[in-house]
């Protein structure tokens, strides 16, 4: 379903960066050139240098796993699920799913090199699940330039992803009434996820630097916010902020028909402690939410 009568059909086209001219490159500074480089910098080049010289190798062990795999599994009758054949046919034009979620890259000023790195291993991640879904999101990058898009840059043939890149921002990209900016801070719990609306995860990986911004940013550009429904469902005791890669993990299962509380258990590591809220508890914050919305009617009428 189309959200937007605007365009969203966005093509950004960067310079390829290929990781073995990186190193050719490196490897034909001269002897002042190497000098004036730090030892951390040698000792990553010499590092890549290497991961690319065993990764062939590597692949060959990956295949004779996968190889065993589907040989063990026809010879006990196992399920191996869908082919990455099929797979790879199920792209997001053909999709039974038309929930759009895209995350908004205009994040670079508020984060460090290291974590801009972080951020698009978070997205690579993102793609993965959504390539081998079934049924994919509907998947797009916002604001895809500057630091992030040089990032991206980084990892080949990513130009050739079943996902659309946006250089412009997702106010310019969808209609203002059917984005749906998500953030923690929230006081708007959702309970159902709903095709008409654009949902936005910031692409931004804080370490607590910026806690709310999001939530600030969605209320200066007049948007519709709201948080998943982590509290009704879950007892956590660490920090309930979730990383780009878990929210779109979540959203892709409650897609696929996981109720809100199976996709949060299956998606959510176990460092984050959480238990599930027994259906007790449940109805009775249900309770008082029913009980809250009465008494706002009945003020509003008074």
């Amino acid at each position: 379903m189309d959200t937007s009568n605007k365009n969203i059909d966005c093509i950004v086209k960067d310079p390829e960066k290929k990781d073995e001219n990186i190193l050719i490159s490196a490897k034909l500074q001269d002897t002042s050139t190497d000098n004036a480089l730090s030892k951390r910098q040698l000792k990553k080049i010499k590092k890549r240098e290497k991961w690319l010289k065993l990764k062939p190798e590597k692949r060959l062990r990956e295949r004779a796993k996968a190889k065993e795999k589907r040989a063990f599994a026809r010879a006990n009758n196992l399920d191996l699920g869908p082919s990455r054949k099929f797979l790879k046919s199920c792209t997001m034009a053909d999709s039974s799913c038309k929930l759009n979620v895209t995350i908004d890259l205009s994040f670079d000023e508020f984060m460090i090199s290291k974590d801009i790195a972080k951020l698009i291993k978070q997205i690579l991640r993102c793609y993965t699940l959504n390539r081998r879904a079934i049924a994919p999101l509907q998947f797009s990058l916002t604001s895809f330039t500057g630091k992030s898009l040089d990032e991206m840059g980084k990892h080949n043939g990513y130009e050739h992803w079943d996902v659309k890149f946006c250089p412009e921002s997702y106010l310019n990209i969808f209609s203002k009434d059917k984005i749906m900016y998500l953030t923690s801070e929230s006081e708007n719990i959702i309970e159902e996820l709903n095709n008409d609306y654009v949902y936005v995860i910031g692409g931004l990986v804080d370490h607590n630097c910026q806690k709310g911004l999001c939530h600030r940013l969605a209320i200066s550009n007049n948007v519709k916010h709201g948080r998943l429904p982590l509290d009704k469902f879950l007892q956590m005791k660490a920090r309930k902020v979730l990383t780009v890669n878990h929210v779109f993990e979540i959203i892709l299962k409650v897609t696929e028909g996981k109720t809100w509380q199976e996709a949060f258990l299956e998606v959510l590591p176990e460092r984050k402690n959480a238990q599930p809220v027994s259906t007790k508890v449940m109805n009775n914050l249900d309770e008082l939410q029913n009980q809250s919305e009465t008494e706002e009617v009945i003020n509003d009428n008074s």
